[in-house]
């Protein structure tokens, strides 16, 4: 049915409608996309000196998290970007990584890309997070992941009381500015500063990273330098007296006809009342199984000196990882870890993991 039967646009009106809507879409080309992560286990957890747990657990393997991001291009060969990300735990339906968090811990943040590489502001992953994940076979795992373990995890065995991992500020960096490069023969950098803001934060806290991918060799380096604590980070308590931190590491991989290799070694310096020094170090491979599977094996020392609180953690984890697709995948796990003057503990898990 006609509403308006005798109503008629003339020719030339329409074709200039049609045309000034089609010069929008060119100019705008804009897109917003939904994507994430659900990663669930359930079998026996157990960190050295803790007794054993049968749970189900979320975000284990890879932290579960849900992101939009989009882009819009301003011409001239140059974008704006957004991401907005934020981790929730799967088993509970609760927000967070492991517990209480800010809502977009993984990312909140506004920026621009183009030729010169990439600008934004707001909180993102810091580059020495990005080194640690890249150059170990399990990625960013906080749960079974040796390196992501004893660089980032702040409670660690024998209760949550006795070990903790001294790195502070969190591996997402708020109120912060980040750089990327573009490539230059394999070579890249990311810059990271985060602003203090007056009140308890003195800030700011900077780092960066230099990383190379040429053929079947890959390597990184990575510093920052930490004043300020973030949400999920460290708590300055357990350093009394605390000063500034720093953190290096190095990093490589080398991919074999029949495995990839990965290296890993750096150190922690806290300066407070007592120093606190520590040195990490993580060897590992992915050893691919036909077309659709992987065996994962990752072992990791950390090693604390503090005075007379002086503890040293060792972790191994092996896995068998079965890619169903390309979004998803299952896994078969085990994995040991000791800290000195405590019971080993014993970890075996089965779980699931899809992207979308």
């Amino acid at each position: 049915m006609q509403l308006f039967p005798h109503a008629r646009l003339p020719h030339a009106l329409l074709c200039a409608l049609f045309a000034g809507l089609a010069g929008s879409a060119v100019h705008a080309q804009s897109s917003v996309s939904i994507y994430g992560l659900v990663d669930m286990s359930a079998g026996q957890f157990q960190n050295a000196g803790e007794a054993k747990l049968k749970r189900v657990e979320s975000g284990r393997m890879a932290t579960s998290y849900i992101g939009f991001a989009g882009t819009e291009d301003l011409g001239g060969g140059l974008k704006a970007t957004f991401a907005l990300e934020s981790f929730f735990l799967a088993d509970s339906g609760t927000s967070g990584r492991f517990g209480p968090d800010v809502f977009w811990a993984r990312a909140a943040n506004v920026g621009v890309a183009g030729a010169f590489g990439s600008l934004r502001a707001g909180r993102a992953g810091t580059p020495l997070f990005v080194s640690t994940l890249l150059f170990n076979p399990f990625g960013d795992s906080f749960g079974y992941s040796p390196a992501i373990r004893q660089w980032y995890s702040n409670n660690k065995g024998a209760g949550n009381r006795i070990f903790q991992t001294p790195l502070i500020g969190d591996s997402g960096w708020s109120n912060a500015v980040f750089y990327g490069t573009p490539k230059f023969g394999g070579f890249s950098a990311n810059v990271a500063v985060s602003a203090g803001e007056g009140g308890v934060n003195r800030g700011p806290n900077y780092g960066g990273n230099l990383l190379y991918t040429g053929g079947p060799l890959a390597a990184t380096v990575a510093y920052q330098h930490v004043e300020a604590n973030g949400p999920g980070g460290n708590s300055l308590l357990n350093f009394p007296g605390f000063d500034k931190q720093t953190a290096w590491q190095l990093g490589a991989s080398y991919s074999l006809a029949m495995a990839k290799l990965f290296l890993q070694y750096g150190e922690i310096t806290t300066d407070a009342t007592t120093e606190v020094k520590t040195r990490n170090a993580q060897v590992g491979a992915s050893v691919p199984v036909g077309a659709v599977g992987a065996v994962l094996a990752s072992y990791g020392e950390s090693k604390r000196e503090a005075g007379l609180a002086d503890y040293t953690s060792k972790t191994l984890t092996v896995a068998y990882d079965h890619s169903f697709s390309k979004r998803t995948d299952a896994y078969l796990l085990v994995m040991t870890d000791k800290l000195t003057g405590f019971d080993t503990g014993h970890t075996y898990t089965v779980g699931l993991r899809h992207k979308f």
